[in-house]
């Protein structure tokens, strides 16, 4: 059995790590290099930046607060925020990413996931998908959660696999932010539709959160900001009591 990954998750703006709720109403957290240091030395399998406004501004990802984050980790590092092109991918690796996330650019260009797949390989990129439920049905969001694409998350969640995706990251709007758990049933729906690894975002608030979420869904991962960055749960901790509830992690 593959262990379960704990992800925390940098959410920055205008070179500061910030959180909210629901994707609204953001606050200031910290410095994003402290902080990633700080999860890197204190047991966290893998570390999430996310340029947040990249893609609704138009912009390029910043990469200098990327260099310096990168520079002081020493786990897996996923980035995201502002990737329309191999050229962005190109240019984060070249910064220390390890992997590349796509959201609003692959939506734009149905072509890059595959592209992507074909010259840095699979197990570098990663679809992030931004759902809530609308019309019905999970549907999938662009622009940082602003624009309903009227696209059924699960059908792009499919492509994604079929066009060469490494790795899934589920974001749940409705949930995101909100401390009362994961969004189980969105994740069980996206995890009986592909075979890819799955990574449950939003919603976390304490331990048992994960501890429910990896007994209910088949999440590879689970990935957390806020329960994270204001100590709601410590990491070394959260890892014990998952493998002292029988769920498989590293200590």
């Amino acid at each position: 059995m593959l262990a379960k990954r704990i992800i925390p998750c940098l959410d920055v703006k205008d070179g500061r790590v910030v959180k909210g709720k629901n994707f609204t109403s953001l606050s200031d957290v910290a410095e994003p290099v402290s902080l990633a240091r700080k999860y890197s030395d204190g047991g966290a399998d893998e570390l999430v930046f996310y340029d947040i406004t990249a893609s609704f501004e138009k912009r390029a990802l910043f990469t200098d607060v990327l260099r310096d984050v990168a520079s002081c980790v020493f786990i897996p590092l996923t980035v995201g925020g502002g990737i329309n092109t191999l050229d962005d991918f190109d240019r984060v690796l070249k910064c220390g990413a390890d992997k590349v996330s796509v959201n609003t650019g692959a939506l734009k260009n149905r072509n890059l996931i595959s592209d992507a797949a074909k010259i840095y390989g699979s197990q570098c990129v990663v679809l992030s998908m931004d759902v809530k439920r609308a019309g019905g049905k999970f549907t999938v969001f662009a622009g940082g959660g602003r624009v309903d694409t009227g696209l059924d998350a699960l059908q792009w969640a499919k492509r994604a696999e079929d066009s060469g995706a490494g790795e899934i990251v589920v974001n749940s709007i409705d949930t995101d932010g909100v401390g009362n758990g994961f969004d189980v049933e969105m994740l069980e729906a996206v995890t009986q539709t592909v075979n890819l690894p799955v990574v449950a975002s939003g919603g976390a608030g304490c331990i048992k959160d994960f501890t429910d979420l990896f007994k209910s869904v088949s999440a590879d991962a689970a990935l957390g900001a806020s329960v994270f960055h204001y100590g709601k749960v410590n990491i070394s901790e959260l890892k014990k009591e998952l493998k002292n509830s029988g769920i498989e992690v590293r200590l």
